[in-house]
């Protein structure tokens, strides 16, 4: 099995994990680099489902549900970071 490149991770989240449950599947993570990996496919699924609203060619919302659930998932049983009131999380 293949170390899981965090850098790479952290760059393309979607590119280096097929689904969010792959990255809590990731046994060569830690729990904080697993959420900073999702908070990063977090920002980027978010960011796009704006694109998508405004008009522009895009996937489908349904990632972001899947990335804020992985997340609730690893902070459940660690410090809770707050809700983001905003798809752009500010």
């Amino acid at each position: 099995m293949l170390k899981t490149d965090y850098q790479n991770a952290l760059l393309d989240p979607a590119d280096a994990f097929a689904t969010p449950d792959g990255v809590l599947a990731c046994r060569d993570l830690s729990r904080a680099q697993k959420i900073e990996i999702l908070r990063r496919w977090e920002h980027d699924a978010n960011e796009e489902a704006v694109a998508v609203e405004e008009g522009m060619p895009g996937g489908t919302p349904a990632i972001v549900r899947q990335v804020s659930l992985a997340l609730e998932t690893l902070e459940r049983d660690g410090e809770a970071a707050p809700a983001s009131p905003t798809k752009h999380g500010g």
